[in-house]
């Protein structure tokens, strides 16, 4: 019963994430215009969608350098290691549904640079909660420009995303505080890895927050917080570029908008390389800013293939680059997670 249980959830997620995908792509096809929708996508500048796609690109060399100075407290991790680990979990998020490259990226810096699997993944909690504030507080300053062309329900949306961000962000603030104290007083508490199968859950969670601490706490937490600010700035700049070439004349702000409601929606469990959500949820984005529906899906369809396609041969060369081979990554980010679980359920 307890190795069936995991599978059961997984298959909903998965058939959650399908289910999403088809509806939203009924739903975008439908009065769909496509030989308008070709015309558009013929007349775009090329120019912009070539900058466009190097911004996309720099923002992930951006998020390997802020994962790097995130493990520094743990091991001196190489930069080129960690792009190489980012591409290569894109890849994965690209070929396979519900997201499974954050584990494959954890799995391959842990193994190249010998930094324990529980801590790895650890940062990775930190680096989405450090993006979940930063997108609330970017919600926050750009509804103050556009507030007079957003609908009420997405105001209302910004403002529990911002008291939802707030409490989370006390919480940890917290946990930190609590474990400076109490580290201060108990000197020989040792850390642990989380990932250990034999620790008991309260040990577990201890390590878990003694990871937290120690990154917290370090000097180079702050320039992996301050790196973080670059990462979304090149993505608006990715979108917006992408705006400028298909003729859609939107300001800057309504690019980080419009990429602030696909984070959000994507977010959910998606089909592979998230096909049906994120042009949904960029159709929704642009609505705000009152831009027709085939206009819109169009531009959706159009930046979402630019976008995503370097990454399909980047992602595949850093896979290349790393070992492994399509077999042993549907082993990594399917049949590694189901053992570990199986492990944890035996008594």
């Amino acid at each position: 019963m307890h190795e069936i249980a995991p599978r059961q959830r997984s298959s909903v997620l998965r058939l959650f994430g399908y289910g999403l995908a088809s509806i939203c792509l009924v739903w975008l096809l439908h009065d769909f215009h496509v030989v308008r929708a070709l015309h558009d996508m013929a007349n775009a500048d090329w120019r912009w969608v070539l900058l466009g796609i190097g911004f996309d690109v720099l923002s992930y060399g951006v998020q390997a350098l802020r994962w790097k100075l995130l493990l520094t407290p743990f091991g001196k991790v190489r930069l080129r290691s960690a792009v190489r680990a980012v591409y290569a979990g894109l890849f994965a998020n690209l070929v396979f549904p519900l997201r499974p490259g954050e584990f494959l990226r954890s799995y391959l810096i842990s193994d190249s640079e010998d930094i324990s699997l529980g801590r790895v993944l650890v940062s990775v909690g930190v680096e989405r909660l450090v993006d979940l504030v930063i997108a609330t507080a970017s919600l926050a300053v750009v509804s103050l420009f556009v507030e007079d062309r957003m609908p009420r329900r997405f105001k209302h949306v910004a403002d529990t995303l911002g008291i939802v961000t707030l409490i989370v962000l006390a919480v940890v603030v917290l946990l930190i505080l609590y474990l400076e104290l109490r580290l201060g007083r108990k000197p020989e508490l040792e850390e642990s890895d989380p990932g250990t199968e034999r620790l008991s859950l309260r040990e577990r969670t201890m390590a878990v927050l003694l990871g937290l601490h120690a990154m917290g706490t370090a000097p180079s937490f702050y320039p992996a917080v301050l790196t973080s600010l670059l990462m979304p700035f090149c993505q608006i700049l990715a979108l917006w570029a992408m705006m400028r070439s298909y003729g859609l004349g939107l300001s800057f702000l309504s690019a980080a908008v419009v990429l602030l409601v696909i984070n959000l929606g994507v977010s959910l469990p998606n089909a592979p390389a998230n096909v049906g959500s994120y042009q949904f949820f960029c159709v929704l984005g642009l609505s705000i800013f009152q831009v027709e529906k085939t206009t819109a899906t169009g531009f959706s369809i159009f930046a979402f293939l630019a976008l995503t396609l370097p990454f399909v041969f980047l992602g595949f060369a850093a896979l290349v680059r790393s070992g492994l081979s399509f077999r042993s990554l549907r082993e990594k980010v399917t049949g590694r997670p189901q053992r570990a679980a199986n492990v944890r359920a035996q008594p």
